[in-house]
């Protein structure tokens, strides 16, 4: 059964960071992908809300486990070809707290970031 990633469908950057999810995944079909805003991710997804969504992807796992921001990092890593391996980094002492603190400096910043590349 797939996980569904909930992501700002708006925002450059996490439209691109769930293509590079699309292009790595290790399963086809995988992962489903759903903007914050759709009236699905409503639908099936009430428990999360758009405002939180805006601020944070949301990895919701076949079991209905839902991981926030930097806690789905390790899970999506888990489920790529390449990258895999480096899930296990997330374990390390202290990787917690460091990935909590850059995932949420670059989440606050993610629309100014986009403004350094061009549109694709």
């Amino acid at each position: 059964m797939a996980v569904v990633l909930v992501y700002d469908a708006d925002c450059p950057v996490c439209r691109a960071s769930a293509d590079w999810i699309r292009r790595n995944t290790a399963v086809p079909d995988s992962f489903e992908f759903l903007p914050c805003r759709a009236d699905e991710t409503r639908a099936r997804f009430p428990s999360i809300e758009e405002s939180a969504c805006l601020q944070a992807m949301h990895l919701v796992l076949p079991d209905g486990t839902i991981l926030v921001g930097e806690r789905a990092l390790p899970e999506i890593l888990r489920r790529t070809r390449r990258y895999r391996r480096a899930a296990i980094l997330f374990r390390l002492p202290g990787a917690g707290i460091v990935s909590r603190f850059l995932y949420r400096a670059f989440a606050r910043r993610r629309h100014r970031i986009s403004l350094l590349f061009p549109p694709g």
